[in-house]
């Protein structure tokens, strides 16, 4: 499969889930923003790609609106130039509507992530030869009030057939392709890479999530991540020396 079969085929599979309260609200950006995230796909996810950055699950004004993971509204309109239409869920929350490019909101997380790949990387050409983004679980929670709710809070019994979903999502996507490294953004998602990829030919590495939540991402995260990944030998210490990948 390639990787819109495989991403297809897990929102089929996760939008047929029912989760109870205190979520309200399932939003499933790869139904209704499929054109933004395929364009995406088709653009940027060509094989091999040696290193694999995997995300948790959409922020609500990252790739909720804008279908590309960790996707700030600037970076995927200005940037990597995705301008497909987003449609709106079916049942949307009224404290957080989809918007698209028009969304107002930053997402911090993304806009912190893309941020650092732009001044390292300069062009999605070159960031694109080796590297891919992706999230874990493609579905955003949102609770009756409009909080985010993050899949590790979900019950047992509800993370387990989602958990099941997107670890062969997961392993379709590294074997597609070809990765040397998956490397979790956050706690999270190297859990789930390091459980769900136990038997797959690849290492996995862990650097801090850029969330705002997180005081230790807000006294220089970039400085962090860059000091994990040369520690793990993701990246060679000098490539975060150069001046200039262009």
């Amino acid at each position: 499969m390639n990787l819109i079969e495989i991403y297809r085929r897990l929102s089929d599979k996760v939008s047929r889930l029912d989760f109870e309260p205190p979520v309200s609200h399932v939003y499933n950006p790869l139904e209704y923003a499929r054109l933004s995230h395929e364009d995406y796909l088709t653009r940027f996810g060509e094989p091999p790609k040696r290193v694999v950055f995997l995300g948790m699950n959409p922020g609500p004004f990252g790739m909720a609106q804008t279908g590309i993971p960790f996707g700030d509204v600037e970076t995927v309109a200005n940037w990597l130039v995705v301008h497909q239409k987003v449609e709106a869920p079916q049942k949307e929350h009224p404290k957080r509507p989809i918007r698209g490019l028009e969304c107002p909101r930053v997402e911090v997380s993304g806009a912190r992530l893309w941020s650092w790949i732009r001044t390292r990387w300069v062009t999605p050409k070159s960031f694109f030869e080796e590297v891919f983004v992706a999230n874990y679980c493609p579905l955003v929670f949102l609770e009756a009030g409009g909080r985010n709710r993050t899949p590790d809070r979900l019950p047992r019994g509800e993370r387990l057939d989602l958990f099941n979903a997107c670890d062969e999502a997961l392993a379709a996507v590294v074997d597609h392709l070809k990765s040397e490294w998956v490397v979790g953004i956050g706690a999270f998602a190297h859990r789930r890479a390091v459980e769900s990829l136990a038997r797959a030919p690849v290492r996995i590495g862990k650097i801090l999530h850029p969330s705002p939540a997180s005081p230790a991402a807000n006294r220089g995260w970039r400085e962090v991540a860059e000091k994990q990944l040369a520690e793990q030998r993701i990246f060679d210490r000098a490539f975060f020396e150069e001046e200039n990948r262009c």
